[in-house]
Parts: structure tokens; C-alpha cells; sequence
């Protein structure tokens, strides 16, 4: 490590040694002769680093264990249930290997590794997929083994869920305890300052077991980049760094590549922030032309068909829900109605779909004049940019200040699902005097019907006005059913936990 290389070098947390000691021995390093230093010049391809193969080992290995179990269980349920084959035993011994081998040829096992958010809800659409492999199977090897008292066709449908269920189940308490086993991973970005500032910020909020132990920008003031090989090895055992997140600027689309084979050389996990994707969102099919990768892109909003399926989802959903909780609405409307003078129901107008305006409507939470209070109110505003957010708001009610925190006060829009003005899940419908702020490209997001909950409600934190309107522009370029529900469980987890409080 150069001197160069130290100066730009910015630690942001306590390591094995601190900030000046790193640097001191940085400087003793570069000027020692070659043949005394500690760390060796490594070649592109060199094996992974051995801490970072015990963290994937450990994290393989408790997934293997957790999917061998739950199928087993799930197997020696069904088979046990009455009217089922007598001979459960062989075919529970050969379902422990056959569960690996589906996952394995799948990629279950090496996924969490390029990951920074080990997510099972991520990947239960590939479970569902791969448990019905797996019982199919299962039910040709049973078939062959035990020739007496095969399945019927009630067990293998018994037998898909129940695995499906078990596996999910299984992963996410495995994913936990490997996350209390491990240490947070430790990242170094690579990149521009300001990005790499904003990662920083992103993995102390997210849900990733990862932090961003250090910085370092791509080029300095004189405008050379000192990083080499064995430049980034030795900040690697230096800071005894799991992970390289490289965020480049656009600037030099060789310069990164150069820089991506780099980082993967020194051994740990590689992660690329790719701007494009801020545009082109999630929902991309990568192809190989004759050894040339290709991405395509779909094109933006949702077809007709999809809008149909979304709203056929919302009225089925909506209409379950509404019958459910009934009891429930029209207890907190007699709490309301005897907290303080003053409407049950609160309607603003907001901006719907295509830019149309309609009557949102809540329980009310706030005194009959909040909205006059609002200008005195305004120095304690703590989201800016043309939106007002107050944690700990003087004008909510009593009865208002359990309504927020439980979110209960969001039940009354389940009518505007119905009515077609709002989707349980969509960008976040803005007050006009938000929307006029959004300009541009950015009015695209209105594409979609607004919803209930969306991207950013799941977030946990206060987000400003320009990232709101990139994660809704985001939402709606990557859209599936799938995403929609990923959302509405993250936001169950979500108000359970009191993240909106």
C-alpha cells in the first residue's frame, strides 16, 4: 500500500487497528524493500481468500442442513397420515440427497454469497418451483423403490405444499442463525465519493447483514488511480474486507471492467452499483449472442393484460379483507367519534393514475384544524423538499396517535381499492401540492394506479421527495404480481415491528 493510496484511504469504523496505525503501516510497507513484505502480488484468477470461504461454507451448510430437515419432516408427515404407504423409510432416506441435488443444480446454495441481502421471500417463487420438482421426483424414485402403496395424488399435492412451507420456514431461521454466528460483513467501496457515501447510509438502514467499513475513491486530485492487484489485496487483509462494492461513475466503461477483475482476484465477493439499472429496474433478461452479453429490456409500464391481472388481485384481495376485518372498522369508528369532536373519516385529494385527482380517504387522526396548524408547524418539518413529516405531530388525537402507529388509520382506503382510484400496492399517491414538484420523466411513476403500501412504506426510514420518486419510477419498471405480494408481507412485517413509529 503506497502512501498515495493511504492518503485517500477513509476508515469509517474501528477495524482490527485504527485509521493512523493502517496508514503508518502503510507508509512502512512502501518503503520497505520487495522482499520483506508481508503481502504477496496475486494473478487474476487466484483461489477465494480462506476467511471468506468459511463465511459461505457456514452460510451452505446451515441452508443444506435446514432444507434436508424440513423436506424429511414434511416427507414422514405425509407418508404417516393415515391411508398413506406403509413403507415411509426408504423413501424419506432417499428424499435427504435428492432435496440437495435439486437445490444444488439450481443454485440455492452459491446465491447468499452475491448477495448482500440474504432474502428467503426473495427467492420463494423458485422454492415453489423447485419443491414441485422435487416431489415429482420424489414420487418417480418412491415408485421404483417401493413398489406396494404409492402416493395418490391428495398426498402429492399434501406433500408439495407442506415442503414448500417447511423449506421457507427452515431457510429463514437458518438465514437468522447464521446472521447472529457471523459478524456483519464488512465492505469496502470503490468509487465516487458521493455514492460511496450514499451506500454507506443505505447498508446502516437496510435489512443487510453488511456495513462499509471504508472508502476509497477511483481517482484523487491529480486524477491517477494507484489501485492494482496488489494494491487492493493488501487493503483487503488490512481491513480484513469480505466484500469490494465498486460504484463507478459512467466515465470510463474500460477503466471499470479493468477494476471489476481487480477486485475479484484478491478472493472476496465483488458487488457492481450499475447505473442503469436505476432506468431499466429489475426486470431484465440477460443473453448470450455467439459470447457477446446481451441485456434486454422490457419495455416500461404494464400491458393491458397485467393491469387486469393487478386489479383482479386488488378486488379479490380487498373484498376478503374488507368482510374480515368489519368488526374492527366499526370499533375504531365509534373510538373516534367518542375521542373528539369531529368527522370519523379524513379526505384529501390526492393525485391517482395518469395524474387524475380523487378523495383519499382515513381515519381521521387530527384535531378538525389541522391543516390551518400546518404553517406554524412548518421549522419542525423533518423530510423537506416539498413534503411535511413530523414524527411526534401536536395535532394528532389520542385515539390518532394509535391509529398511526399501527397504521390502522390506512384501513378506510381498502373503499378506494374498490372504487379503482388506489391498488393495495403502487407508488405513493402525493397531495397536489407534492405532485406539481415532480417533473419530467419522473411523472412516469404515475403509469401506475397509487397504492396502499409500496416500495418506499417498507424502507423504515424517512425518505426525501427525489429518492421517493426514483424507488416509484424503480416500482413500476420491474413490476410483477410476485413484487406486489413481496410487498404487502414486508409491510405486515413492517407495522408489526412499529417501523413506521
Amino acid at each position: 500500500m503506497t502512501p498515495q493510496v493511504a492518503e485517500r484511504l477513509t476508515i469509517h469504523e474501528q477495524q482490527v487497528v485504527d485509521a493512523d496505525t493502517i496508514i503508518r503501516r502503510a507508509l512502512r510497507v512502501a518503503d520497505a524493500p520487495v522482499v520483506r513484505r508481508r503481502f504477496r502480488p496475486v494473478e487474476i484468477g487466484e483461489r477465494t481468500a480462506p476467511g471468506q470461504l468459511r463465511r459461505e461454507a457456514l452460510q451452505r451448510r446451515l441452508l443444506a442442513i435446514a432444507d434436508v430437515l424440513a423436506a424429511t419432516l414434511a416427507l414422514w408427515l405425509v407418508l404417516t397420515l393415515p391411508g398413506s404407504s406403509d413403507q415411509p423409510g426408504i423413501a424419506v432416506l432417499a428424499a435427504m440427497p435428492l432435496v440437495i441435488l435439486v437445490f444444488k443444480i439450481a443454485g440455492l446454495y452459491d446465491r447468499d454469497q452475491l448477495r448482500l441481502v440474504h432474502s428467503t421471500l426473495d427467492e420463494a417463487p423458485q422454492l415453489l418451483q423447485l419443491t414441485g420438482l422435487y416431489v415429482l421426483s420424489l414420487t418417480i424414485a418412491q415408485s421404483v423403490m417401493v413398489r406396494e402403496g404409492s402416493m395418490g395424488g391428495d398426498q402429492i399435492a399434501a406433500l408439495w405444499v407442506g415442503t414448500f412451507a417447511a423449506i421457507v420456514l427452515g431457510r429463514m431461521i437458518a438465514r437468522s442463525l447464521g446472521g447472529r454466528a457471523m459478524a456483519a460483513e464488512r465492505c469496502l467501496v470503490i468509487g465516487d465519493r458521493q455514492r460511496a457515501d450514499r451506500i454507506r447510509e443505505k447498508l446502516a438502514t437496510s435489512r443487510a447483514r453488511a456495513s462499509v467499513i471504508a472508502t476509497f475513491p477511483l481517482e484523487g486530485d491529480d486524477g491517477i488511480d494507484p489501485l492494482d492487484v496488489p494494491t487492493l489485496q493488501r487493503l483487503v487483509e488490512e481491513l480484513q474486507v469480505h466484500r469490494i462494492i465498486i460504484a463507478p461513475t459512467t466515465a470510463d466503461a474500460a477503466g471499470v471492467v479493468e477494476l471489476i477483475r481487480f477486485a475479484k482476484a484478491t478472493g472476496v465477493q465483488v458487488s457492481v452499483l450499475p447505473r442503469m439499472l436505476e432506468v431499466v429496474g429489475s426486470a431484465v433478461e440477460f443473453e448470450d449472442v455467439d459470447g457477446m452479453p446481451m441485456l434486454g429490456v422490457r419495455p416500461f409500464g404494464l400491458s393491458r393484460s397485467s393491469h387486469m391481472l393487478k386489479r383482479a388481485f386488488d378486488v379479490i384481495a380487498t373484498t376478503l379483507g374488507l368482510l374480515a376485518i368489519a368488526p374492527v372498522i366499526a370499533a375504531l369508528a365509534a373510538a373516534i367519534k367518542l375521542d373528539s369532536r369531529g368527522p370519523v373519516f379524513f379526505r384529501q385529494v390526492r393525485v391517482g393514475r395518469d395524474g387524475r385527482p380523487f378523495h383519499i380517504f382515513k381515519f381521521r387522526s387530527m384535531v378538525v384544524d389541522a391543516d390551518a396548524q400546518k404553517d406554524t408547524l412548518r421549522a419542525l418539518n423533518e423530510v423537506g423538499d416539498g413534503m411535511f413529516k413530523i414524527s411526534s405531530d401536536p395535532r394528532v388525537t389520542r385515539v390518532g396517535r394509535l391509529l398511526r402507529k399501527t397504521s390502522l388509520d390506512e384501513l378506510p382506503q381498502l373503499f378506494n381499492v374498490l372504487a379503482g382510484e388506489m391498488s393495495l400496492v403502487g407508488p405513493r399517491p402525493l397531495v397536489t401540492d407534492e405532485d406539481v414538484l415532480v417533473i419530467g420523466l419522473d411523472r412516469s411513476r404515475l403509469h401506475l394506479t397509487p397504492g396502499m403500501t409500496g416500495p418506499w412504506q417498507v424502507l423504515g426510514a424517512r425518505v426525501p421527495m427525489r429518492e421517493m420518486v426514483g424507488i416509484d419510477y424503480h416500482y413500476v419498471a420491474s413490476w410483477s404480481l410476485w413484487l406486489d405480494l413481496k410487498l404487502l408481507i414486508r409491510t405486515v412485517a413492517h407495522v408489526l415491528r412499529r417501523g413506521n413509529v
